[in-house]
């Protein structure tokens, strides 16, 4: 009876020590997150590899697929890639995730990056009426240039256009569903066409005002059905006060939109050269924050100790807004496997790339996350 009550007695110590330890590291880093580009439907074997092998045993729980137009719509066929995922492929994704604990959250960009060098996105080759900045021409993809006399880095929508909302809506509703999402990212990163003096819409209003208002938009038809919306934080950033610059943060008065948007929404703050703590910038305005890395191990890893520094700094108040951190990805699935799996290599960047700074940042987390249940 004696060794009964005690391997009893030992169960529940190791269960309550495991329970522990898991509530610190769930605390700690509410979102472990990994965004990239959904892959096309001859890669799907080879990323749900990926998702068992790689992003579960490091405890991802967070996967932010850029899917725009990479699907098989039924809602707007017109707008669907010449070669997109099918139902079928999304669950063969959608069901690795779930066994591994993994949350989707499906973006499509809006406003902005509605074009990428010389290369329109569908929304504006389908529908050219939704330009904010239709004067303003395509070069071919071989001739782009930055910069450019036309201040062209990529499109963006109108969000004053008539009947574009309903169109974007009609996607978003479709995307979220099929993915069984219930948070989605907007982009809505990068938008430096807005407001333009010779659109007969914007022309005259206030920058800040447009991008909050697009943001309560969508923020608002999500929460018909109680999902949330996330997206990238560079636009309510002072770029030229923070000396940060135009591309992590905004030259045309958008940041003044921080102190407009709904507090619900989620930010996911990307400063990938320097670690330029913004993160706190967004937690004191009473915004959730996920810290994004890219390709600077060592920024990452300050990143990393920056996150658990201010968790561990704040109050309650304060605390929760530190929402995780997340590996950013911007080439498709293929590049990025070929690098991470050293099939491919980069002499040029030594160790300053996507999939190293993937391994060191999930590394810095393990630790912390270990130093937090031995404390």
């Amino acid at each position: 009876m004696k060794n009964y009550n005690y391997l009893l007695i030992l169960l529940i110590c190791l269960f309550s020590y495991n329970a522990f330890s898991q509530q610190n590291t769930d605390s700690l880093f509410q979102v472990r997150g990994f965004a990239i580009a959904a892959p096309k439907p001859n890669g799907v074997a080879d990323f749900v590899k990926f998702i068992n092998e790689e992003l579960a045993p490091r405890k991802v729980n967070t996967l932010i697929l850029r899917v725009d137009f990479n699907y098989q719509y039924k809602s707007h066929p017109e707008l669907r890639d010449s070669a997109a995922l099918s139902k079928s492929e999304v669950k063969k994704i959608l069901e690795a995730c779930k066994k591994n604990n993994i949350s989707i959250i499906p973006q499509i960009n809006l406003l902005g990056h509605q074009s990428w060098a010389g290369k329109l996105s569908m929304l504006l080759k389908v529908y050219p009426e939704f330009d904010e900045t239709p004067w303003v021409k395509m070069p071919a993809p071989a001739d782009y240039k930055w910069p450019n006399a036309d201040g062209l880095y990529c499109k963006s929508y109108c969000p004053l256009v008539p009947g574009l909302h309903k169109v974007v809506f009609d996607l978003v509703d479709e995307i979220m569903d099929v993915f069984e999402a219930k948070a989605f990212h907007a982009g809505m990163d990068e938008v430096f066409y807005l407001g333009e003096d010779k659109c007969p819409r914007c022309a005259g209003r206030d920058k800040a005002v447009l991008f909050a208002n697009e943001v309560q938009t969508i923020r608002d038809h999500l929460a018909e059905q109680n999902r949330e919306l996330w997206i990238w934080g560079d636009r309510l950033i002072d770029g030229r006060t923070t000396g940060i610059g135009e591309w992590a943060g905004s030259y045309n008065n958008t940041y003044k939109a921080i102190d407009m948007i709904p507090r619900d929404v989620v930010i996911c703050d990307w400063q990938y050269d320097k670690d330029n703590q913004t993160a706190v910038y967004f937690a004191l305005k009473g915004l959730r924050v996920v810290t994004c890395t890219w390709n600077r191990p060592q920024v990452a890893i300050s990143q990393v100790e920056d996150f658990y520094r201010s968790r561990a700094l704040s109050g309650k108040e304060l605390k929760g807004r530190f929402y995780g951190i997340a590996e950013t990805i911007w080439s498709l699935p293929p590049q990025f496997l070929n690098g991470y799996y050293g099939k491919t290599s980069s002499p040029a960047t030594g160790d300053n790339t996507p999939w190293n700074t993937f391994r060191v940042m999930f590394d810095k987390v393990a630790q912390l996350d270990q130093a937090a249940v031995i404390k």
